[in-house]
């Protein structure tokens, strides 16, 4: 029954309204915005931040028992920076912490991000009614406290690698996107910009790095003479070796061709004695033979050979010899040169 009188109630309140209110008014979302409506007077459902969101368009509603809010959905930039000219709040506003090794450090941070529309309800029920509330109360007190430790955790030296910074800058990221995401902000982006120390410290790093450049520059000129110092090294074994091969080359030629001298001269050695042999061989062969009746033969044989085709004189002889008393001389000389004489004509 009271529930009943309190409906009751609300209807003849709400018409007693539009007479004045003078029926719904129009609210445009435009194509960068994310329309949020919050129910102050509510005939059916509950009262407070409707949950779904308003595209780009144009709505109408009543007056009075709707409050109507939008919100920026394009990228934004949250700029921590040392120069007040260009930060934010219009001063000095970058982030001052100590390295892991403990010396003071200043970073210039840029952070982008944007609204989740599904979750511009959720921004506006739990964080603010506007886009500076939403920069204001949650990005900025979120963005200067995650990346001082995460940053943090690297070394003075470190700084000075912008890997590293790199490396820090997307872990970041992800850290504010863990924190922020269910609110719904979206975190697009930590750059670093500017780093600063001590001035004193600064010096001694400058002066630091200095030395190492010279350091390295020794090095490197050591190890060029180094590297110079081989390639002679080298070279001169090359020349080393060169000469070697062609003092064992012309030693190995020489050994060739005197073992070939060698082998010619022995084999000739051997064809004479195997030529001696043989004749020495024919000559006993010939000796046994001429000893015996053959031999006899052989000799007559060969006599008889050496006769052939001779003028053979007979002379007169004694039992002693030829008789030179007995044989006239002059006849006999008479006889046989009449006798050639006549021969030849």
């Amino acid at each position: 029954m009271i529930r009943r009188m309190r409906s009751l109630l609300k209807w003849a309140f709400l018409l007693a309204l539009m007479p004045c209110c003078g029926g719904c008014l129009p609210h445009s979302v435009s194509s960068t915005q994310v329309g949020i409506k919050v129910k102050k007077i509510a005939l059916f459902g509950e009262v407070g931040v409707v949950d779904e969101p308003f595209e780009p368009g144009t709505y109408f509603f009543l007056p009075l028992i709707n409050d109507w809010y939008t919100l920026d959905t394009t990228l934004k930039t949250l700029i921590m920076t040392f120069d007040s000219r260009n930060a934010d709040l219009g001063m000095r506003d970058d982030l001052v912490f100590k390295t892991i090794d403990g010396n003071d450090i200043s970073l210039d941070l840029n952070i982008t991000y944007r609204i989740d529309p599904l979750k511009a309800g959720h921004l506006l029920k739990n964080v603010g009614l506007s886009d500076a509330d939403i920069k204001d109360h949650i990005v900025r007190s979120i963005a200067r406290s995650k990346p001082r430790d995460i940053f943090g955790q690297l070394t003075t030296e470190q700084f000075y690698d912008p890997i590293k910074r790199s490396e820090k800058a997307h872990e970041t990221e992800k850290a504010l996107n863990d924190v922020l995401n269910p609110y719904g902000i979206i975190v697009d982006g930590v750059k670093t910009k500017d780093y600063r120390f001590n001035p004193a410290y600064e010096m001694a790093i400058k002066d630091k790095k200095v030395a190492d450049q010279k350091t390295q520059r020794y090095i490197s000129e050591t190890k060029a003479a180094k590297e110079d110092y081989k390639k002679k090294l080298q070279d001169a074994n090359g020349d080393v070796n060169e000469m070697v091969a062609k003092v064992d080359g012309a030693y190995k030629q020489a050994e060739l061709s005197s073992n070939a001298y060698y082998e010619q001269r022995k084999r000739e050695a051997q064809a004479i004695r195997i030529e001696g042999e043989a004749e020495a061989l024919a000559i006993k062969k010939m000796n046994e033979a001429l000893t015996g009746n053959a031999g006899l033969a052989k000799v007559k044989l060969e006599v008889a050979k050496s006769l052939q085709n001779k003028k053979i004189l007979v002379m007169p002889f004694n039992q002693g010899g030829i008789d030179i008393k007995s044989t006239n001389v002059n006849s006999l000389i008479e006889t046989y040169g009449a006798k050639a004489l006549s021969e030849k004509n």
